[in-house]
């Protein structure tokens, strides 16, 4: 009996040091109570935020199955006379052979009576095109418009049926880490999925056309140029368009024309039959650390003013130089690529509130922009402008800048011949527009030599270095 007492003692003293030591350590007022917590309990950290990975947070079925039916494969059939050489030397044979050319793309349905949106680059050049469904149907397609430019093009094939199609999202809202699918149609093997995350937006590639890309990690390879960039809603955000690679295979980073610029465009061809281009009537370039040191400004983003148009938006709103832009409406900006991306969802006389930062001090401005065609451009005393569709016509080509006027007087005695002229190139990058060139001479040193390649008004190719 008396050893049970002692062993009874023992326990209820050893029970005694266990809670004591756990409400001292452990409880709610312990000594770690503020040190350590399960892990559980991340969410009420107000300086961290849960990412989840689980297929019970990730689920992208629906969006997948919504967008694999609107996604078409695009056929490009064209024809190119091959001739012979040795035929034509030794017996004067003029002919040739024609011979059929195959490209391949994707597209997306967008809309139930079967209007299609592809790349421009997927349908160039073609003698007919044809569509092929996911459910292995196949139309002709009619090419409606098209922009080189932005590298869209809008086809239109007539169904039988009623057509499932993807309905635009807003591009502008898209954040980066986001989760997005890319689906194409590669070499007719019906529709195929991929996922990955927006890793950049806005992103500028220098193509001398578009400046605003989505980038993100979702593999896209060659074949897949047209296809849908949706979000995990099934929204259609971008028109997947390139890749970056020294394989011409997917590497890591593939490109999309944002869904706000192609979804502009294919309303403009819809409406006017041609892309509307407002342009708000500035040069200049984007801020870094170098440039606002050179510059002596102390912003180190945003799109800083180096010249107004003249009789541009711009000008008659009071803009001038050495503002430094830093949004549009509600749009931030901090690159070139954020400003042409914004611009280029617009057309001529819409009007955009534009905040700048001058001397310090931010306001807000409302600008009336202005349509392209209208402005020029001089370098080195030549006077540019855009051309016209009686130029391309004439020309037989699709771009270019005409000399206007020459007012450097070391070229004046070359001015009946070089006005009217059309420029091609400069130092080997294409003169599309004032819009391009006017970005082009604006990196180039006023000083140095240039090359130019131009169209005389006899339509021969001529070069000249001034």
């Amino acid at each position: 009996m008396k050893q049970f007492s002692k062993l009874f003692l023992v326990s209820l003293l050893s029970g005694a040091v266990t809670l004591g030591a756990y409400k001292l350590l452990f409880d709610d007022n312990g000594y770690f109570a503020n040190r350590q917590g399960p892990l559980t309990t991340a969410s009420s950290d107000s300086y961290t935020k849960r990412v989840g990975l689980s297929s019970e947070l990730l689920d992208f079925t629906e969006a997948a199955e919504n967008t694999v039916h609107t996604v078409v494969h695009v056929k490009n059939v064209s024809y190119k006379t091959i001739s012979n050489p040795m035929l034509e030397y030794f017996y004067g044979y003029k002919g040739g052979q024609s011979q059929e050319q195959v490209g391949t793309g994707s597209g997306v349905i967008i809309s139930a009576d079967g209007y299609i949106v592809t790349n421009n680059h997927v349908v160039k050049d073609a003698s007919e095109i044809e569509i092929t469904l996911n459910n292995k149907k196949s139309y002709k397609a009619k090419l409606i418009g098209t922009d080189s430019k932005m590298d869209i093009a809008l086809l239109k094939i007539d169904a039988d049926e009623k057509l499932p199609y993807s309905s635009f999202g807003n591009s502008d809202s898209v954040k980066v880490g986001e989760w997005v699918l890319a689906v194409g149609n590669p070499y007719n093997l019906t529709s195929t999925v991929t996922a990955g995350i927006v890793s950049a937006k806005a992103r500028n590639l220098g193509t001398n056309g578009i400046q605003s890309f989505i980038q993100t990690d979702a593999a896209v390879n060659p074949g897949n140029s047209g296809g849908a960039l949706v979000n995990t809603r099934g929204d259609l955000i971008g028109i997947n368009t390139m890749i970056s690679s020294m394989t011409g295979s997917y590497v890591g980073y593939s490109f999309a024309v944002p869904s706000n610029i192609a979804r502009k465009i294919i309303e403009d061809i819809m409406e006017y039959g041609n892309v509307q281009r407002g342009i708000l009537g500035v040069e200049g370039g984007e801020l870094n650390a170098m440039a606002s040191k050179e510059l002596g400004v102390a912003q180190t983003e945003g799109f800083y003013i180096n010249k107004v148009t003249k009789n541009s938006g711009a000008e008659k709103s009071g803009l001038k130089k050495g503002d430094v832009i830093v949004k549009l409406d509600n749009q931030n900006i901090a690159t070139f690529a954020d400003l042409s991306g914004y611009i280029n969802t617009k057309r001529p006389n819409d009007k955009i509130a534009v905040t700048i930062n001058r001397d310090g001090t931010l306001k807000t401005i409302p600008v009336s922009l202005s349509k392209n065609e209208f402005f020029t451009t001089v370098f080195k005393g030549i006077e540019l402008e855009n051309i016209d569709a009686a130029d391309k016509k004439k020309f037989k080509i699709t771009y270019g800048v005409k000399i206007r006027a020459i007012t450097n007087e070391n070229l004046m005695q070359y001015d009946q011949e070089l006005r009217g002229n059309i420029i091609l190139s400069i130092d080997n990058v294409k003169a599309r527009d004032i819009e391009t060139v006017s970005k082009l001479l604006n990196d180039k040193e006023e000083s140095k030599s240039m090359r130019l390649e131009m169209i005389n008004k006899n339509g021969e190719l001529i070069r000249i270095i001034i």
